[in-house]
Order: structure tokens, then C-alpha cells, then sequence
């Protein structure tokens, strides 16, 4: 029987991420009415925005018939529009929650939102029932699907009517039992700039799951046309942008900026697009070069973007094109170092070649190592911490360039006397191509990642392991 008048509620069940919803049903003597889906009051109830493209309605005659179990790679929203179910749900996706249960009546009154991988099946309690869903992607035959049989022992699920009795399809009735049914694995997560120091560190992080995919420019080119179709982006849960054009001086030339706008900026407002059609979650990784390093202390996320030269101009692009995608990160850094070629390989080298460089010694930053990096971006992911902006550099006391010099020298055994101060200017004076402007302080503020529970590494500690020591 449809309740009226109760208020709209969102509560988890015993499946995670299976949501039931109590809806508000108005009635009078001509009948009732319901809002089955509005968008604004469900997410402030709690249901995340999963953005249904399609409206799908089974018109049941009979009490008992019966259809199910099946598990798509899309979410729904299911209801009733008139009549009654039972509905039985199995969790058929990859982890420790496969198999679970769960059972519940759905008259107009309540609707339930199935997640992606959630076997879905009904059995009618009324005749003449409607039973509609909304879905958030369409229907392809290149999308993995996987079913269980209804009257598998290992579920138990308690039918109202025995199912020797109802109206079950043939195709219904050959499903596989639990033990034969293939998990639905996680949406995919594509790491791109895989080649890179970032790209490197993800992987040592990240593994090689069958989910996980880890692509270079070469491999899948970001600025080419035709992007939207490269991938059934459905299937991607999470895109990591770790690639970018870098070369801050190259960036000032003519083929240089051409080529850092196509990677920082064109390419980036393309992941975005796909992101949002697709409901992805992208990652992008942003730069201290946003700012032109005159702020008194350290950059905060809320502060403006002042770039000074090209390089920080495409990052800053990059940045404001990925705040229009509704599930974002940027994850903005300072001074990366991973495995590569890097500021502290340098100066080891230099160190052990007995070179006494002189090194810049007016710009004050922190070092962001990758593996930090990587840690932070998986952190924001896996709490599920609020999308936005967060920098991610290491923690301690800001240091110019030539404190980290002396630094690598003194922890590799060499003397750190050996470094010399020189300016910036004085360092670029005699430079044979152009330049680019650099910000003197990079410092970012670390207060906004801290406070979702990541503690950032002591930048002492963290190059004195990077170097080995």
C-alpha cells in the first residue's frame, strides 16, 4: 500500500552504495502525485548526481512475473509507478561484498538507486504494475554485463511466490549460479603521462590490475580530434592527468608555446569535456607557475592566478577549463622530484664530478616528491574528499634552490661550501635562448590536504630516502 505524505529520505542498505529512498507521495480524491526524480532535493538528500541519459519503463500484467538477476555496467535509478514489487539485489562486483543481499517492497512511495555492478531483480506483487529506471549510459553490446540465476542456493533470496510458480523467460532461468558468475571489476582508472616522473611513481602505486591503464602521448594522443570516441569512457571511472608540456624556457618560443597551449590547455579542456559526459573523475596535476611568486607568504588554493610566463599561462588555462568538470582535482605542486632526470640528480652528479655549481638562491620553495604526489592523489580519491583544489608539496621549513644544493651535497658526502649563491637574474644573464620568467616564491599552503587526513611528508626526510641515505 503507498504511503502518503512522508518526507524524502535517503538511507544505505546492507550493499554499499545501494541507496533506498523514502519519496513524498501527494494524494487526493482524484489520486496522487510524486516527484520519481528530482535532481536538486535527491543530491541534497545524500544521492550522488549520477546523471541518467535514459528512461526505461516494463509493464508487468501479471502478479509474479518475475525477471532478474541482472548487473549492468551503469547505475540506475529504479521506482514504481504503479502497482508493487519485491526486489532482490546482489552485489555481483569485484571485492570482499560479492554475493551480499538485499530485499526490499517498492511501491510509489520508495524508490532505490542501484549502483554500477549491483544485480538487479523483481518479482511482481500486483497486476498491471509499471516498473521504471532510469539509467546513466545507453545501451551498447560492447558493454560487460553479468547475470545470476534467480534461484541460486548461495544468495537464498526468500521470493513472496515460490518461482515454480510465477512467469520467468528462459534466458532468466539459464543464468549462472554464484560460483560461475564473473565480478563486474571497477571502473577503469587511465593514468596518463604514464613515461613521465609522475607517471612512474602512479604505477609503482597503483599496480597492474586489469582496471588500471596507463597510456603515453604516443599511445593516445589527447590533443587529436576524435578523442570522445577513442575509449567507451563509460568503462573509466577516474582519468589521472599526470602529462604536461614542461619546458618552461622552450615554452617562450614560437614552436614552444604552440606546443605547450596543445598539452596544457587544449588537451585538458578535451579530458574535461569527456570527464563530464561520461562522469569521470579527473585528476589533473597543476604548478606553482600559476602564481608570480610576489604573495608574502605561502599560496593558499583561493589565491588568484598571476602567471608570468607562457608555461604558467597554459597550466593556469589547464586549471580554470578542469574547475568546469563536476567531479575534479587539480592537484597543484612546486620543485617535483621523481625518477628521472630532476634538480636533485643534478646536483648529485655535479656533486660527484667535483663541480661547484653556482645555484639560484633567491627563489624559496619546497620540494613535491612523486611518490608524495601519488599518495596524495590516491588519498583524495579513496576518502572521497570534497572535489576541488589541493596542494601537495612536502612539509618543513621553504628553502631556496641552493639550500637543497648544499643539502644533497652534505647527505652524499661531499661539502656543501662547494655551492655557491647566484641570483636569478645573474644565472640567466648570459642564457643563449630565451627565458622564462620564474616565480620567486613557490611555497604552497598545506593546510586544505592536511585537514582531509594526508600528512605530508618532511621535505628533510623525504630527500634524504629519495637520495638513499
Amino acid at each position: 500500500m503507498t504511503e502518503f505524505g512522508k518526507a524524502l529520505s535517503i538511507s544505505e542498505t546492507s550493499i554499499p552504495g545501494l541507496l533506498i529512498a523514502e519519496l513524498p507521495v501527494h494524494g487526493d480524491s482524484r489520486g496522487w502525485f510524486k516527484e520519481n526524480w528530482q535532481r536538486e532535493k535527491m543530491i541534497a538528500a545524500g544521492l550522488e548526481d549520477f546523471g541518467p541519459v535514459q528512461n526505461n519503463i516494463s509493464f508487468n500484467d501479471a502478479v509474479g512475473t518475475t525477471r532478474g538477476i541482472h548487473a549492468e555496467p551503469w547505475d540506475k535509478w529504479v521506482s514504481v509507478a504503479t502497482g508493487r514489487i519485491f526486489g532482490a539485489w546482489v552485489d555481483l562486483r569485484e571485492g570482499s561484498t560479492f554475493g551480499a543481499v538485499y530485499t526490499a517492497e517498492i511501491d510509489p512511495s520508495r524508490a532505490i538507486f542501484v549502483p554500477r555492478g549491483v544485480g538487479n531483480s523483481y518479482q511482481t506483487l500486483e497486476a498491471n504494475t509499471a516498473y521504471a529506471y532510469l539509467v546513466n549510459d545507453h545501451w551498447s553490446p560492447d558493454a560487460s554485463y553479468s547475470f545470476l540465476n534467480l534461484a541460486d542456493e548461495t544468495a537464498g533470496i526468500d521470493w513472496p511466490i515460490p518461482l515454480a510458480d510465477v512467469e520467468i523467460s528462459d534466458k532468466d532461468k539459464a543464468h549462472p549460479r554464484l560460483a560461475d558468475v564473473t565480478p563486474i571489476a571497477p571502473r577503469k582508472i587511465l593514468v596518463l603521462g604514464a613515461g613521465g616522473q609522475l607517471g612512474l611513481a602512479l604505477r609503482a602505486r597503483l599496480g597492474d590490475a586489469a582496471h588500471i591503464e596507463y597510456a603515453t602521448r604516443a599511445e593516445l594522443d589527447v590533443t587529436a580530434p576524435g578523442l570522445a570516441g577513442a575509449r567507451r569512457w563509460r568503462d573509466y571511472g577516474t582519468i589521472i592527468n599526470a602529462a604536461a608540456y614542461t619546458a618552461v624556457d622552450t615554452a617562450e618560443t614560437p614552436e614552444g608555446r604552440a606546443a605547450a597551449w596543445q598539452a596544457n590547455a587544449l588537451a585538458v579542456a578535451q579530458l574535461a569535456r569527456i570527464s563530464d559526459d561520461n562522469g569521470i573523475t579527473l585528476v589533473h596535476v597543476s604548478s606553482d607557475y600559476v602564481f608570480d611568486g610576489t604573495a608574502p607568504g605561502a599560496y593558499t588554493e583561493d589565491d588568484g592566478f598571476s602567471p608570468l610566463g607562457v608555461y604558467g599561462q597554459t597550466k593556469a588555462a589547464g586549471d580554470l577549463v578542469v574547475q568546469t568538470a563536476t567531479r575534479h582535482y587539480i592537484v597543484r605542486t612546486s620543485w617535483v622530484i621523481g625518477e628521472g632526470k630532476n634538480f636533485v640528480a643534478t646536483m648529485r652528479s655535479l656533486a660527484e664530478r667535483g663541480i661547484d655549481p653556482k645555484v639560484v638562491s633567491d627563489q624559496i620553495g619546497r620540494l613535491s616528491f612523486t611518490r608524495d604526489i601519488a599518495d596524495a592523489i590516491l588519498h583524495l580519491l579513496e576518502s572521497g574528499a570534497a572535489h576541488g583544489t589541493y596542494n601537495v608539496s612536502s612539509a618543513g621549513e621553504p628553502q631556496s634552490w641552493a639550500d637543497i644544493a648544499r643539502t644533497v651535497y652534505r647527505l652524499t658526502g661531499h661539502d656543501p661550501a662547494r655551492v655557491g649563491d647566484v641570483t636569478t637574474a645573474d644565472y640567466f644573464a648570459d642564457a643563449a635562448g630565451p627565458v622564462s620568467p620564474r616565480p620567486l616564491n613557490s611555497v604552497l599552503d598545506l593546510a586544505k590536504i592536511t585537514a582531509t587526513g594526508f600528512t605530508p611528508r618532511d621535505g628533510a626526510e623525504a630527500l634524504a630516502e629519495h637520495l638513499g641515505v
